[in-house]
């Protein structure tokens, strides 16, 4: 279903996706089946009729099916050009997708967010809404991104990572986390509220991080602490390719 006030250009739109509101397609994007685009905020749901007192519905106990018409509320996202949005991925109103970014399936992005042009983010991965993610990030599968996440360009960031947004949770007060130009986060790190992430650092897999992160350097560890300049970890990379078939640096 596609809401009438939605602009799809000429792009590849599978029969079981939905499409809400004022939603924008871009060409040439793909957006894969059972995908959800504009799908419509906590505040646009209670403006609904079902959401409010409604006495004919109060009175029959009737189920309400989604029907055409239904479609066209909320403001909708902005998906840009040559963009693949893959199956089973659900995409709030008001994010707005830069062009040529790609995403993996069952992919969550919350209202308020945006993503910036060639950027990849993997299946199952979370960003949960006021989210600035830049252009030419990698964001592999199974990460989690809170609100108040600032992640600039290319950045890479490994599976299973987790960012978080309070730290004495659950609290009423939630702070912002950057990831600075060019950083590099390895799998299953955590990275506490409020610190910043420097540019080109790197965070070894596994790592807690607690501080701030200078920029150019390697940090590792529970809680994470500096191990090495970023040069020394581009020469390690570069003997690591290199290497024979035996892995013998």
């Amino acid at each position: 279903m596609i809401s009438k006030k939605a602009s799809v250009g000429n792009a590849i739109v599978e029969g079981t996706a939905i499409i809400y509101g004022e939603s924008r397609i871009g060409d040439k994007s793909y957006i894969g089946g059972y995908s959800i685009i504009g799908y419509p905020s906590k505040e646009t749901l209670e403006k609904m009729y079902l959401y409010n007192k409604n006495p004919a519905y109060e009175e029959t106990r009737a189920p309400h099916y989604l029907q055409i018409g239904d479609v066209d509320i909320g403001n909708g996202a902005v998906i840009g050009s040559w963009c693949v949005i893959r199956s089973h991925v659900v995409i709030y109103e008001r994010v707005y997708i830069g062009d040529r970014v790609r995403t993996g399936h069952h992919v969550l992005i919350r209202e308020d967010s945006r993503v910036g042009d060639n950027t990849l983010i993997g299946s199952g991965t979370i960003v949960d809404g006021h989210v600035v993610i830049g252009s030419g990030v990698s964001i592999q599968s199974g990460v989690y991104i809170p609100s108040m996440v600032v992640i600039k360009d290319n950045v890479f960031i490994g599976p299973r990572v987790v960012f978080t947004n309070d730290k004495y949770p659950p609290s009423r007060r939630l702070v912002e986390t950057i990831v600075e130009e060019g950083a590099v986060i390895g799998a299953n790190s955590t990275i506490i509220a409020g610190v910043r992430i420097g540019k080109r650092a790197v965070v070894a897999a596994g790592s807690i991080v607690t501080r701030d992160v200078p920029d150019d350097m390697v940090v590792m560890g529970i809680p994470a602490r500096v191990v090495m300049r970023r040069d020394e970890y581009e020469d390690k990379k570069l003997r690591y390719e290199k290497a024979s078939k035996t892995h013998d640096l």
